[in-house]
């Protein structure tokens, strides 16, 4: 019988009758009875964030500072039981939902190290004026399915640092692991301070149009931050929105292919292509492309795609069925429009479990759905360019701009080429590396607002000018 769980709501773990169903994707087998909330458990959740942010946004920093780095602890000395737990509702490989719980506690102590200082706007004989940083007050955390440990802490510990409270609703594919550390959080965090509730995509709305919360942080896609902007605007709540991706990575004619082959296949299929910032579209010079499409085709013909929790598994099952259903799409019309396979092509969705097999493409046409589109797959198409000046424009030809990759023997070069690149993050020889202390964010489509670093705290706070006149009475 499958596990019940429970939403940390004011400190006490809490129950509902109605209950959702949570998946193993690789087997399709209910691994775990979640709650399924609604207005009510929102409200006693907001509420319980609205009463605790009187005193945590008084409550000094360091102390605030501390409270983070225990709720770290707690997801450290259960490592083992949480990585496993990810993957059997998540399905990425063992080795991949480690790494997920070891950055989760890193970021969490990386990020309540921050400090958001004062700045001194003048200090003259006549007056004093200064710029603080204020809590926002009640932030509602909306996460997706590719990383629910992960994104759920990157919101987590900046609001928590910065003085405010939160009431954050994992993604009902995925709520599991969270709840069970909400469970190991329970008296450590403050009550009210963390307050993590589930139920169907039908709860974001009413999130965003609680009128007692005062920001809304979400991750996910750009058709849905629409909505929640959207939403959001009636009462003028700060929103931060990390949205979807099309990311170019550009293999200059200089790229060490022995060296960079096995690199970009990662840079694709790691999470079986479901990361935002994966590289969703490879150009390669043409000198150089013949040799590295086959040395990365015959790559992917080594890696194993099954169980995550099997042993020798290398890239595990799309993670729900729906977007299973958009990635066939998105192959059968390839298929369709005869484009080119190198590897895969082919999916049997008669089995159990939602199985993609690797599948990567010859030189498709730029106007073909599987580039133009965010495949969030194991799917990469492979194009073939001649010039640099035609390559940026190629890769800037998208309403998307999360991230981006090239690679090249020559790193400024690479930094040159980079900086004509129209999106937030750029990576010169490298791929997937974002840290705790530097912005994340996406131009054009791909959002705004940012995560991680003091940029990213900041957006959890409003400014507060104090002027003080000098001498006023004297």
């Amino acid at each position: 019988m499958a596990e019940r769980y429970k939403n940390l709501i004011d400190g006490e773990m809490v129950e509902t009758t109605a209950t959702m169903e949570v998946l193993n994707p690789a087997n399709e087998q209910v691994m775990g009875l979640v709650p399924s909330c609604g207005e009510s458990e929102l409200d006693r959740a907001v509420a319980a964030a609205r009463k605790a942010f009187k005193t945590w946004s008084k409550t000094p920093v360091d102390d605030r500072r501390a409270v983070i780095n225990k709720l770290a602890d707690a997801i450290e000395q259960n490592f083992e039981e949480l990585y496993r737990l990810l993957t059997a509702e998540q399905g990425k490989p063992h080795a991949q939902a480690q790494m997920e719980i070891g950055a989760a506690s890193a970021i969490m102590r990386a990020q309540a190290s921050l400090n958001l200082d004062e700045t001194i706007n003048e200090d003259s004989d006549e007056r004093l004026s200064r710029t603080r940083r204020v809590p926002v007050g009640v932030v509602a955390g909306i996460v997706p399915w590719n990383f629910p440990v992960l994104m759920a802490v990157q919101k987590i510990a900046p609001a928590l640092l910065s003085g405010c409270t939160i009431v954050l609703k994992p993604s009902p594919f995925t709520p599991v692991t969270t709840l069970r550390i909400a469970e190991l959080w329970k008296d450590i965090a403050p009550a009210g301070t963390v307050n993590i509730i589930t139920g169907e995509d039908s709860l974001g709305p009413l999130m965003t149009a609680h009128p007692d919360i005062d920001k809304i942080t979400f991750t996910g896609s750009t058709a849905t931050g629409k909505k929640i902007m959207e939403g959001a605007s009636k009462d003028l709540k700060r929103i931060t929105l990390e949205l979807g991706g099309n990311d170019a990575s550009i293999v200059l004619p200089d790229a060490d292919v022995a060296k960079v082959a096995e690199q970009l296949f990662w840079s694709s299929f790691t999470n079986a292509g479901q990361i935002c910032v994966a590289a969703k579209r490879i150009y390669i010079h043409e000198d150089i492309y013949d040799e590295l499409s086959k040395a990365i085709a015959d790559y992917a013909r080594t890696v194993v795609v099954g169980d995550g929790a099997q042993q020798g598994t290398g890239v595990g099952p799309i993670q729900n069925k729906k977007q299973f259903d958009r990635v066939c799409e998105l192959i059968q019309d390839a298929r369709d429009n005869g484009y080119k396979f190198l590897v895969g092509g082919n999916v049997d969705p008669s089995g159990s479990g939602y199985y993609v097999p690797i599948t990567i493409l010859d030189n498709p046409p730029e106007d073909a759905r599987i580039v133009a589109e965010e495949q969030f797959g194991p799917v990469m198409p492979l194009m073939k360019f001649s010039t640099t000046d035609e390559v940026i424009q190629r890769a800037n030809a998208s309403d998307y701009g999360l991230a981006g990759a090239v690679w090249t023997g020559d790193p400024a070069k690479g930094v040159e080429v980079a900086e004509q690149l129209e999106t937030g993050t750029v990576w010169v020889n490298e791929f997937l590396h974002l840290s705790p202390f530097a912005p994340f964010g996406g131009h054009k489509k791909s959002g705004f607002g940012a995560e991680y670093g003091v940029e990213g705290l900041k957006e959890f706070t409003y400014t507060q000018v104090i002027t003080v006149k000098k001498d006023a009475f004297a």
